[in-house]
């Protein structure tokens, strides 16, 4: 475990995140006894307190243990969501292309742990072709544009989108770049929830997302540049993104990212006419309803970083496989 914390961001986040919930516990009950909050707020707020203390350690716990551990957490998340998602939309009765996404995802995961990049980003192509033949056979021509493109969707979102973040674990330094991304998505979301809340002010997108201000969405990008950019000097000291244009453009794009990922997940729901993707979570919804934001974060940062100063170079690659 001490391996774990070698990097003091993986303890700063770690420390910080205990703090909040700890600060956030007492706020609540502060407020509460001060009848300063409504009882209908502070049920909600106590809901989504106690789904984020059972999230806490989901999150953190896999990204310490090590890479494998790190790769199977995000495999079941990308087949929880994926689940979620099949029911709401009902693709999990297209039984041949439901088993084509989860076989891509499943790949897509399997490349990340084998390190072979070339196979990785071959397999977007490959998946969404072999996407587009499978039902053919059924010779069922009616809904085959509807079926396919839910099913494309599906593994760009869980397959293609979410295994960035299996893909990071093949870097030596990745706990703090993932706890990053999983903390900073969070944070995103509660300073845009308290932003609007205190603030209030013009809609964004009522059609799409009714809670959702101007105010809270301006609030999350200030918030959530600042931690990264402060985060990020020390975690990428010494490298080209330690510089402050590249910090601020990486905070920019994880709470852009991260609303654009909430927001398309709203779009989803109106489409179906359902308010949530699922009960799991209480004050939040499904799993899918929690973690919308990283599927957007995920591939836009791996690709940022990677570009830049490179992700997992020079480590050996398809471990699996062989292949040097």
């Amino acid at each position: 475990m001490s391996i774990a914390f070698a990097n003091e961001v993986t303890v700063w986040i770690v420390g910080a995140t205990l703090a909040a919930l700890l600060a956030a516990a007492l706020a609540i009950g502060v407020l509460s006894a001060a009848g300063k909050i409504s009882v209908p707020l502070r049920h909600e707020l106590w809901l989504r307190l106690g789904s984020w203390c059972g999230l806490f350690p989901v999150m953190i716990v896999p990204v310490l243990l090590g890479r494998e551990w790190t790769i199977a957490a995000v495999t079941l998340l990308s087949l929880a969501c994926y689940r979620e998602y099949a029911r709401a939309t009902g693709l999990f009765r297209e039984r041949l292309l439901s088993l084509a996404v989860v076989l891509g995802l499943l790949a897509a995961n399997f490349a990340a742990l084998d390190n072979w990049y070339g196979f990785y980003v071959a397999l977007w192509p490959l998946t969404a072709s072999i996407l587009a033949i499978v039902s053919i056979p059924q010779d069922r021509p009616a809904g085959y544009i509807q079926r396919v493109a839910l099913a494309v969707f599906a593994y760009m979102l869980f397959g293609a989108g979410l295994s960035h973040l299996s893909f990071m674990a093949n870097d030596p330094g990745y706990r703090p770049i993932i706890l990053l991304l999983l903390t900073t998505v969070a944070l995103n979301d509660v300073a845009a929830f308290t932003a609007g809340k205190l603030i209030g002010g013009p809609k964004l997108l009522p059609a799409t997302s009714p809670n959702k201000t101007i105010s809270g969405a301006l609030g999350a990008v200030a918030v959530t540049t600042l931690v990264v950019t402060l985060l990020g000097g020390a975690l990428f000291e010494g490298t080209v993104l330690s510089f402050a244009p590249w910090l601020i453009l990486l905070g920019l794009l994880v709470s852009v990212a991260g609303q654009a990922g909430d927001l398309m997940l709203s779009s989803i729901k109106r489409d179906l006419g359902i308010k949530d993707m699922g009960v799991v979570l209480p004050g939040h919804g499904g799993i899918l309803d929690r973690f919308n934001s990283l599927l957007l974060v995920s591939p836009i940062i791996f690709h940022l970083v990677h570009y830049v100063i490179g992700l997992g170079t020079g480590q050996p690659t398809r471990l699996i496989t062989g292949g040097g």
